[in-house]
């Protein structure tokens, strides 16, 4: 009996090691929606609650959650992601204040721009791939984006800065 027990509190040992280092190995999710964009360095982190984005991502095809990335003093973000070209991804990053985004051209989809809901800041619009817009946010709050030329087809983003 006292073998049967040890044998019984040795697999159940194993078991709630196995469970307990599976739960340390993450999704395997490195990045954007399409794994072509995004930061890739990150892992699957999201926010825990989400923002009230006001149905801003309504039309939005790769929007699911703000992907976490504060503590990066940088953080880049695929212009001309999807299969059609016609995204930001990753759609919805949280940043720490003072955090730079950079937003990356694919040369997908034809001619983006990058513009703030409210014109606070606009890059030019062109389609070469590489190109690049910066944009560091000091304050905290929600700061909406889109592409111009396509904003009505959804190709909208959001950057939380908290």
């Amino acid at each position: 009996e006292t073998l049967r027990r040890r044998s019984l509190l040795k697999g159940v040992g194993t078991a709630a090691i196995t469970m307990t280092l599976a739960g340390c190995g993450g999704s395997g999710d490195t990045g954007g929606g399409d794994g072509d964009g995004g930061d890739g360095d990150t892992g699957s982190q999201f926010l825990a609650s989400e923002p009230n984005y006001d149905g801003w991502f309504e039309d939005v095809d790769n929007y699911d959650r703000t992907r976490d990335l504060t503590g990066q003093d940088s953080v880049t973000i695929s212009v001309g992601a999807g299969d059609n070209g016609l995204l930001f991804d990753p759609p919805a990053v949280a940043v720490s204040p003072n955090t730079t985004v950079v937003w990356e051209w694919t040369g997908r989809g034809s001619t983006h721009n990058v513009a703030g809901e409210n014109r606070d800041f606009e890059s030019e619009t062109v389609v070469e791939e590489g190109h690049t817009y910066e944009q560091t946010f000091s304050e905290t709050g929600v700061v909406k984006y889109y592409c111009t030329p396509h904003r009505t087809l959804g190709m909208k983003g959001a950057i939380v800065v908290q």
